[in-house]
């Protein structure tokens, strides 16, 4: 589905309040703080920006961010749980305004963790603007699995299979889905206007994952840690347009 300009900017400006979300709760990441006192002041913060928690009663989740830290990868329940210095969290946030949705996710270090888990969230990162890099016109969907992949494992590092990215506008979660691994040259072409959530989720040690008994929380199967970074793009004639930005008036 490709999107109209008006409508790109209405995902934007949706993307932008995601992204200064995520700014603002960096300043409260600590030993100590608990999970849904993050949660609290994300919902806090979105509401008075116009917007809705995207997430939050999606399909029954009951909090407006996803907090996964250390072994658990994405959709991590926020509650009584405090941080821990050597933790690293990943936090994915929605939001919704005037009809159409926004998606961001960063991990975060609490205090100071070495240089092998450091790496694991630099490839993440690096792996996410790989994928970004393949996000154009002429180019295939798979593609940007592709650049994701080759990148992550380059490094020593999977790529998760069962969880993927996905195409968002007026829902959350639109066609296409997007996968982090996949043959270059294959998939429906990438045209003008279509807006998508590229997601790496990128595992320290084996790709498998299962999901824990609330339901909700993915682990990655062997203990070992996970990163997760996810910006909203827009395909365009001029190369990739990254939504899910900051806006200026929060720098």
């Amino acid at each position: 589905m490709t999107r109209s300009t008006a409508e790109i900017e209405k995902i934007r400006s949706s993307s932008a309040i995601v992204a200064d979300t995520l700014q603002m709760l960096e300043r409260h990441l600590q030993s100590g703080v608990k999970t849904r006192e993050l949660d609290a002041r994300a919902e806090d913060y979105i509401r008075s920006r116009g917007g809705h928690p995207a997430f939050k009663g999606y399909y029954g989740f009951p909090a407006s961010l996803c907090i996964s830290i250390n072994n658990e990868v994405v959709h991590g329940i926020p509650g009584e749980r405090e941080l821990q210095s050597g933790d690293i969290v990943s936090i994915d946030c929605g939001v919704e305004k005037d009809g159409y949705y926004g998606d961001h996710a960063r991990t975060f270090i609490i205090g100071i963790v070495d240089s092998r888990i450091q790496r694991l969230i630099d490839t993440t990162y690096q792996a996410l603007l790989h994928g970004i890099e393949e996000a154009r016109v002429g180019k295939r969907l798979y593609d940007i699995g592709h650049a994701v992949q080759m990148y992550a494992e380059s490094q020593g590092f999977s790529v998760i299979r069962k969880l993927v990215g996905h195409g968002i506008g007026t829902q959350l979660h639109e066609e296409p889905q997007v996968p982090n691994y996949g043959k270059a040259g294959t998939g429906p072409p990438l045209e003008s206007g279509m807006v998508i959530a590229i997601e790496p989720m990128i595992n320290e040690g084996e790709y498998d994952v299962y999901t824990g008994d609330d339901g909700w929380t993915v682990f990655t199967s062997d203990g070992k840690l996970s990163a997760h970074f996810e910006h909203t793009v827009c395909i365009t004639n001029n190369g990739p347009d990254i939504l899910s930005l900051p806006s200026k008036s929060n720098h």
